[in-house]
């Protein structure tokens, strides 16, 4: 395995934003881990496959293609909610952790963010990230980024949404949300983007040349 960032954290806390800017800075290949529960959930919605199916869940994983993963398409709400459930499932998360795994060890190294990357994707990564924010500014900026596509947003739905999304993911038995134990934690909450990327390259600089 190359040089790895590993970066998790809760649902709209700006991993996904960090890590790109990371990949492009440091010249690694980035890959959003939520985009392959979401491309799963997809497949099995234009299969009309039922969600509960376990067996037929992990079969679509392990056919999932990492090259091929339409942010703007995956971005759907549907396939979002589709995805919560469809990530819940431990066949389903076992074929995708080894596929991300395989993304994570070819080439000098890459940027991987999710939910479990530091805790069980890649937990040998010489840099973690723990990237979290309050939940009400999590929802905000999840409102903002609705409106600013010109649609309709309820900040009390988005808000509750962001805190049942919480909930399913640390509570979940299989893989839950939680900081690796030598993870960096990076609160985003008063932090804009250029800010909370400083403080990262700083991090992984140091780790770069010790």
């Amino acid at each position: 395995m190359g040089f790895v960032i590993a970066i998790d954290g809760p649902a709209a806390a700006g991993k996904g934003t960090l890590a790109r800017k990371l990949a492009a800075h440091y010249g690694l290949p980035h890959l959003d881990t939520g985009l392959t529960y979401r491309a799963t959930a997809k497949a099995l919605l234009d299969a009309g496959k039922p969600l509960d199916d376990e067996a037929v869940a992990a079969r679509m994983a392990a056919s999932v293609d990492l090259a091929n993963l339409d942010r703007a398409v995956l971005s759907a709400h549907d396939i979002g909610e589709a995805a919560s459930k469809v990530a819940a499932m431990p066949a389903v998360r076992v074929a995708l952790v080894e596929a991300q795994r395989r993304f994570a060890s070819t080439g000098k190294g890459a940027v991987l963010d999710g939910r479990d990357i530091g805790t069980v994707v890649c937990p040998e990564a010489p840099v973690k990230l723990y990237v979290t924010a309050d939940a009400e500014i999590r929802a905000r900026r999840r409102y903002d980024e609705i409106v600013a596509r010109g649609e309709t947003a309820d900040f009390d739905a988005i808000l509750d949404d962001v805190r049942r999304r919480d909930a399913r993911d640390m509570g979940r038995k299989d893989s839950p949300l939680r900081p690796a134990d030598d993870a960096h934690l990076l609160d985003t909450s008063k932090m804009g983007i250029e800010a909370a990327f400083q403080a990262a390259r700083a991090l992984v600089d140091q780790r770069l040349d010790p």
